[in-house]
């Protein structure tokens, strides 16, 4: 295939970790804005954020009479605060901590009026700061972020195409700030077995079995960017199952299969490396869990 420069750009952990570990907090803000200010959606698929040709954006939110979008343009690097009466506000993405974006962010709100009130705690990282006290994470290499746009861009149309074969029910292709992941999921309709102790978003987002995809660009657990795919519950002989590329192998510890992006990003043929790694994990798995796949997939 023919690529151009823009596409598959490379994401070394050692340059962007700090950029990435920043922008990831910064998101949690934004996306803690839309907790409060969305109705919920099955799954809270209410507060994920979307890709889009400059960056990643909000869900719409309600503040009284109007509307508004939080985006984080990763190309002009700024973030816009953008109103249903006209009103842009923007800020700046550069160095800073998030200490000081919190501020930041929280004082242009309340200039136009839309007060709000969020949990100051990160979610899903270890040793977590609250956001007003942060001064830890302060980093901001704009290459680097318009290099993790650039990667979404790649991916995004390879899962859309990989959802549209799907035609039971799948959540949207969106970008969890959380986990800090892109992320498609396909569900059988069938009722997943309760999860004694766990918390209440989890118990949600696991209600229903799923099959699900995803796209880490940096991660705890999995240091370098990465695909990966899990199925829960996860059925026998699932980890023993033959998927492609070659490149992929099943992780024990994540319980989950983990293709590397940079495998992906080096083959000759990315889209392709990248759609053999959906459909034969979700083969898998739904074969191993006894998918109605006549009635679930598009024939």
């Amino acid at each position: 295939m023919t690529r151009t420069a823009t596409e598959w750009p490379a994401l070394p952990l050692d340059r962007w970790r700090d950029t990435y570990a920043t922008l990831h907090l910064w998101t949690q803000i934004a996306g803690k804005i839309c907790l409060a200010l969305t109705p919920r959606m099955n799954h809270f698929w209410n507060i994920a954020l979307q890709v889009t040709p400059r960056g990643l954006a909000t869900p719409t939110m309600t503040a009284g009479e109007r509307t508004f979008t939080i985006t984080f343009d990763l190309v002009a690097h700024q973030l816009l605060v953008e109103v249903s009466d006209g009103t842009v506000r923007t800020i700046p993405l550069e160095p800073r901590s998030v200490a000081a974006f919190y501020r930041q962010l929280m004082d242009t709100l309340h200039g136009l009026g839309i007060d709000v009130r969020i949990w100051t705690m990160p979610v899903e990282i270890p040793e977590p700061i609250r956001f007003t006290e942060d001064e830890t994470h302060h980093a901001y290499d704009p290459a680097c972020a318009n290099a993790f746009l650039r990667a979404l861009l790649s991916i995004k149309p390879v899962f859309q195409s990989f959802r549209c074969d799907f035609v039971g029910k799948c959540s949207p292709v969106h970008f969890f700030w959380g986990s800090f992941d892109l992320a498609v999921t396909r569900f059988s309709g069938r009722r997943a077995p309760e999860r004694p102790g766990a918390d209440a978003m989890t118990r949600e987002s696991y209600s229903h079995e799923v099959i699900s995809h995803g796209f880490w660009p940096g991660s705890g657990a999995v240091q370098e960017a990465a695909f990966y795919a899990y199925a829960v519950p996860a059925p026998a002989g699932f980890d023993a199952a033959a998927v492609e590329p070659a490149s992929a192998s099943y992780n024990q510890e994540l319980g989950e299969f983990i293709l590397p992006y940079e495998a992906v990003r080096r083959s000759a043929d990315p889209v392709a490396s990248l759609t053999a790694f959906l459909n034969t994990t979700y083969e898998a798995g739904a074969k191993l869990s006894g998918w109605d796949r006549d009635e679930l997939e598009r024939r």
